[in-house]
This record gives C-alpha cells, sequence and structure tokens, in this order.
C-alpha cells in the first residue's frame, strides 16, 4: 500500500513538474519578463539596409498595405517606407556638402537600419506577453514568407539583456516579409516566420510600445 501511494505520489509530482514547463518561454526568451528592453521603430526600406547575409534590392520598396494589419500598423510602416530618398546623402544638392563629396551619414542605426525612434519598454506584463509570444514555437512556421530569397526589410528591432547583465539579445522583425531575424543569438525554433494570429498579436504589441502618433 504504501509503495502505491509512493509511486502515484511520484507520477503527480512528474506530471506536475512536465505540465510547469510546458509553458515556459524558450531561451532567451524566458528572461524578457524581467530584461532591460529597447525597442526601435525602424526605416524599412533602404538602399544601404541589408541584414547581414541577405542583399536588398537597391531602391526597392516593400509593399505598404499587409494583409492581417491594423490601419495603424500600416500607416506606421508606410511612414518608414516613406524616407527612401532621404536616406542616400550626397544626392540631394545643398546641405552644406562638400562638392564630389557625399555628406557624412551620422543618423543612428540599429543592425544597419535607420532609428527612426526608440523607447524603454518598461511595463513587465507587457514584456512578459512579449516572451510568451516569441518563446513559444508554435507562434512561427514559413508558410506565410512574402519576400524574396534574401531581402529583408525591418519594421521594428528589440534588444535586450539580463537584469543580471550579459551581452544584448537583439532581432529585428519585418512584417513585409513576415518573419523575425535574430542578430546576436541563436534562434529557438525550427521557423521563423510568422504565423497569422503572432503578426497579429506582435502588432497589437507594437502599438502600446510605439503608440499612435509616436
Amino acid at each position: 500500500m504504501l509503495k502505491t501511494s509512493t509511486f502515484a505520489f511520484a507520477s503527480a509530482l512528474t506530471v506536475a513538474t512536465v505540465s510547469g514547463c510546458a509553458g515556459t518561454p524558450a531561451a532567451p526568451f524566458d528572461q524578457l519578463k524581467t530584461a532591460n528592453l529597447t525597442a526601435y521603430r525602424l526605416q524599412n526600406a533602404e538602399a544601404t539596409a541589408a541584414v547581414p547575409g541577405a542583399a536588398a534590392t537597391p531602391g526597392a520598396a516593400p509593399a505598404l498595405t499587409i494583409p492581417g494589419l491594423p490601419p495603424e500598423m500600416n500607416a506606421w510602416i508606410a511612414q518608414g517606407a516613406a524616407g527612401l530618398s532621404a536616406v542616400l546623402p550626397g544626392l540631394v544638392p545643398g546641405a552644406g556638402a562638400v562638392p564630389g563629396l557625399p555628406a557624412a551619414d551620422t543618423t543612428p542605426r540599429f543592425h544597419n537600419f535607420r532609428i527612426l525612434s526608440q523607447t524603454q519598454v518598461l511595463d513587465p506584463e507587457l514584456k512578459e506577453t512579449l516572451g510568451k509570444l516569441l518563446g513559444d514555437k508554435d507562434s512561427f512556421d514559413n508558410v506565410q514568407a512574402r519576400c524574396a530569397p534574401n531581402v529583408f526589410y525591418a519594421d521594428l528591432g528589440l534588444s535586450f539583456t539580463s537584469s543580471t547583465g550579459g551581452p544584448p539579445n537583439d532581432m529585428l522583425i519585418s512584417f513585409q516579409c513576415n518573419q523575425i531575424v535574430s542578430r546576436s543569438f541563436a534562434w529557438p525554433h525550427p521557423a521563423t516566420g510568422m504565423k497569422p494570429d503572432t503578426v497579429k498579436k506582435v502588432a497589437e504589441i507594437v502599438l502600446k510600445i510605439f503608440p499612435q502618433g509616436t
């Protein structure tokens, strides 16, 4: 009787342990709730803005209306693409540039993409929601990819470090390409493409991080 009770207790404990771990986000997203998180709005269409290893077509502009995104997000992305002509220094006469020499480009960048704005994300619940979404392999598949091979347009950048320190975990998010690319850590899932429901949830989180008009 004692053996049976002990076995039953051990089995129940094992099940509880497995169940408890099932909802844990994959690393490094399991740290996101308490991490120091910075979000970047990025210039998504630029001749020089290519992810290392992926060559963007010079002068190419991404689609400005993306199915499944709320109007606010489509407007947000279109605003990023609208600055394409402004990011090629030396092509516009004047502006104090030395004749024959392009003006130095001092625009802040995040992994080669121009930063339009940035903010610290302080809300732990928002960070936890983001961590659970990005840390779940079921949020991703490669069915809905929109961009051609070796082309990537980043609309959003995220960088977070553990509250205990360590190197930053950087990633780029593209709604045009329907993909997330890790830049400084090993991506924990088999796929990098966002499922339609993932796109919707990420867009909702982004609009909370960057309210309309910011």
